[in-house]
C-alpha cells in the first residue's frame, strides 16, 4: 500500500496521474477497481476534488500473467543492481512494456523472463517501471526492486532531483550554443502518434521543459546533448522539431534525409538520482551503442568525443 498526503486542491485522477506517472485512463481503472482510499474510505468518483491534507492510500493490484506471452531473444546490458534497483542499458528497437498493440517481446518480459522480484506500483505489464523509453530511442532506464524504491524514485521525478542527459545525432547545429523550450505538448489533432507544442497549456496540454546544447558539429552532423525538466511523451523530438532540427531517422518529425536509419538517434547517456536506501547522489553512464558511436567516431576525433561527453563536461552546459 502506498500512502500519499495532498499538498493542492485538484482532480483525484490528475494528481495521481502525475505522482503515478500513468495516464489518466490508467488511473481511472484503480479508481474503478476499488483500489483508492482518501482518509481510509474507498473512493470511486474519477473526478473527486482532493483537498489539501487528504490522505490517499493506494492498494495495487498484484501483477497478472499477461495473456500472451512473448519470449526475449536478445539480452540487456546491467549497468548497476542491488536490492533496491536495476539499472539498464535498453537497446535500440526494444519495447519497454506491453500492450494490446504490442505483439513481440518487451523490457519488462526480459525482466520477468529472468526472474527478478519487481514492485507492482504500475499494476500488470508495467511491472518495476519508474519511468520509460520510445521504442526507438536507447540508454539508461531505472527499474524499481520494491514498492519503497518505486515510490520515493517516483517521488524524486516530481521534485526534479532524478533527472537524464540525452545525446542526439541531428542534421543541423542549434542556431545558438544553448536553447531551451518550454512549450506545453499536446497530441496532434491529425496524427494520433505525433505531438505538438503549444504556447497555451490546458487539459490536453501537458507543461514540458528541454534544454538544449550545441556539443559538436562537423558540417554533415552534430551532436547535441539534452536534459529533461518532465517527462511528456516525444519530448526532446518535439521540442527539437519546433527548432527546425531534426534527430537522424527521425522521419515523423521531420527528418528528410538521404540517409535512411532503422532507428532514432537518441541515447538517454547520463541519468541521476539519489539512491532510495542509501541517499546517496548516483550518476550513471550508459555507453552509447555502435550504430550511434560509429557515426562519431566517423566525424570527429577521439579525443573531442571524450571531451565533449565527460560528465564534468554535461554538468557544466546544463549548470549543475
Amino acid at each position: 500500500m502506498l500512502k500519499i498526503s495532498s499538498l493542492c486542491e485538484e482532480r483525484l485522477d490528475i494528481f495521481l496521474s502525475e505522482i503515478l506517472k500513468q495516464s489518466r485512463s490508467q488511473v481511472a481503472r484503480l479508481i474503478k477497481e476499488d483500489c483508492i482510499y482518501i482518509n481510509k474510505k474507498i473512493e470511486n468518483k474519477i473526478a473527486k476534488k482532493i483537498k489539501q491534507k487528504d490522505e490517499i492510500s493506494i492498494v495495487f493490484p498484484q501483477i497478472k500473467e499477461a495473456k500472451e506471452i512473448y519470449e526475449p531473444d536478445f539480452d540487456i546490458e546491467i549497468l548497476y543492481e542491488d536490492d533496491d534497483i536495476l539499472v539498464l542499458n535498453k537497446a535500440p528497437n526494444i519495447v519497454v512494456h506491453g500492450a494490446s498493440s504490442v505483439k513481440e517481446a518487451t523490457l519488462v518480459d526480459w525482466l520477468l523472463h529472468k526472474g527478478y522480484a519487481l514492485s507492482n506500483l504500475n499494476g500488470e505489464y508495467r511491472a518495476g517501471l519508474v519511468h520509460r523509453l520510445d521504442k526507438g530511442t536507447s540508454g539508461a532506464i531505472v527499474i524499481a526492486k520494491n514498492n519503497q524504491a518505486h515510490q520515493l524514485l517516483a517521488a524524486q521525478l516530481l521534485d526534479k532531483s532524478m533527472g537524464r542527459f540525452y545525446l542526439a545525432l541531428s542534421d543541423l547545429p542549434l542556431k545558438h550554443e544553448k536553447m531551451s523550450n518550454e512549450k506545453a505538448i499536446m497530441r496532434c489533432p491529425s496524427n494520433r502518434l505525433k505531438k505538438i507544442t503549444t504556447n497555451h497549456p490546458n487539459a490536453l496540454a501537458k507543461s514540458a521543459k528541454t534544454d538544449f546544447v550545441n556539443l559538436l558539429s562537423s558540417g554533415k552532423y552534430s551532436l547535441l546533448a539534452a536534459k529533461l525538466y518532465t517527462g511528456r511523451t516525444h519530448q526532446i523530438r518535439v521540442h527539437l522539431a519546433d527548432f527546425n532540427r531534426y534527430i537522424l531517422g527521425d522521419e515523423l518529425y521531420g527528418y528528410k534525409g538521404k540517409i535512411k536509419y532503422n532507428r532514432i538517434m537518441l541515447h538517454a547517456y547520463l541519468i541521476y538520482f539519489i539512491h532510495p536506501r542509501t541517499k546517496e547522489l548516483m550518476f550513471i553512464k550508459a555507453p552509447m551503442f555502435d550504430d550511434f558511436y560509429q557515426i562519431l567516431k566517423e566525424n570527429f576525433t577521439q579525443g573531442e568525443i571524450d571531451e565533449k561527453t565527460s560528465l564534468d563536461y554535461l554538468k557544466f552546459c546544463f549548470g549543475f
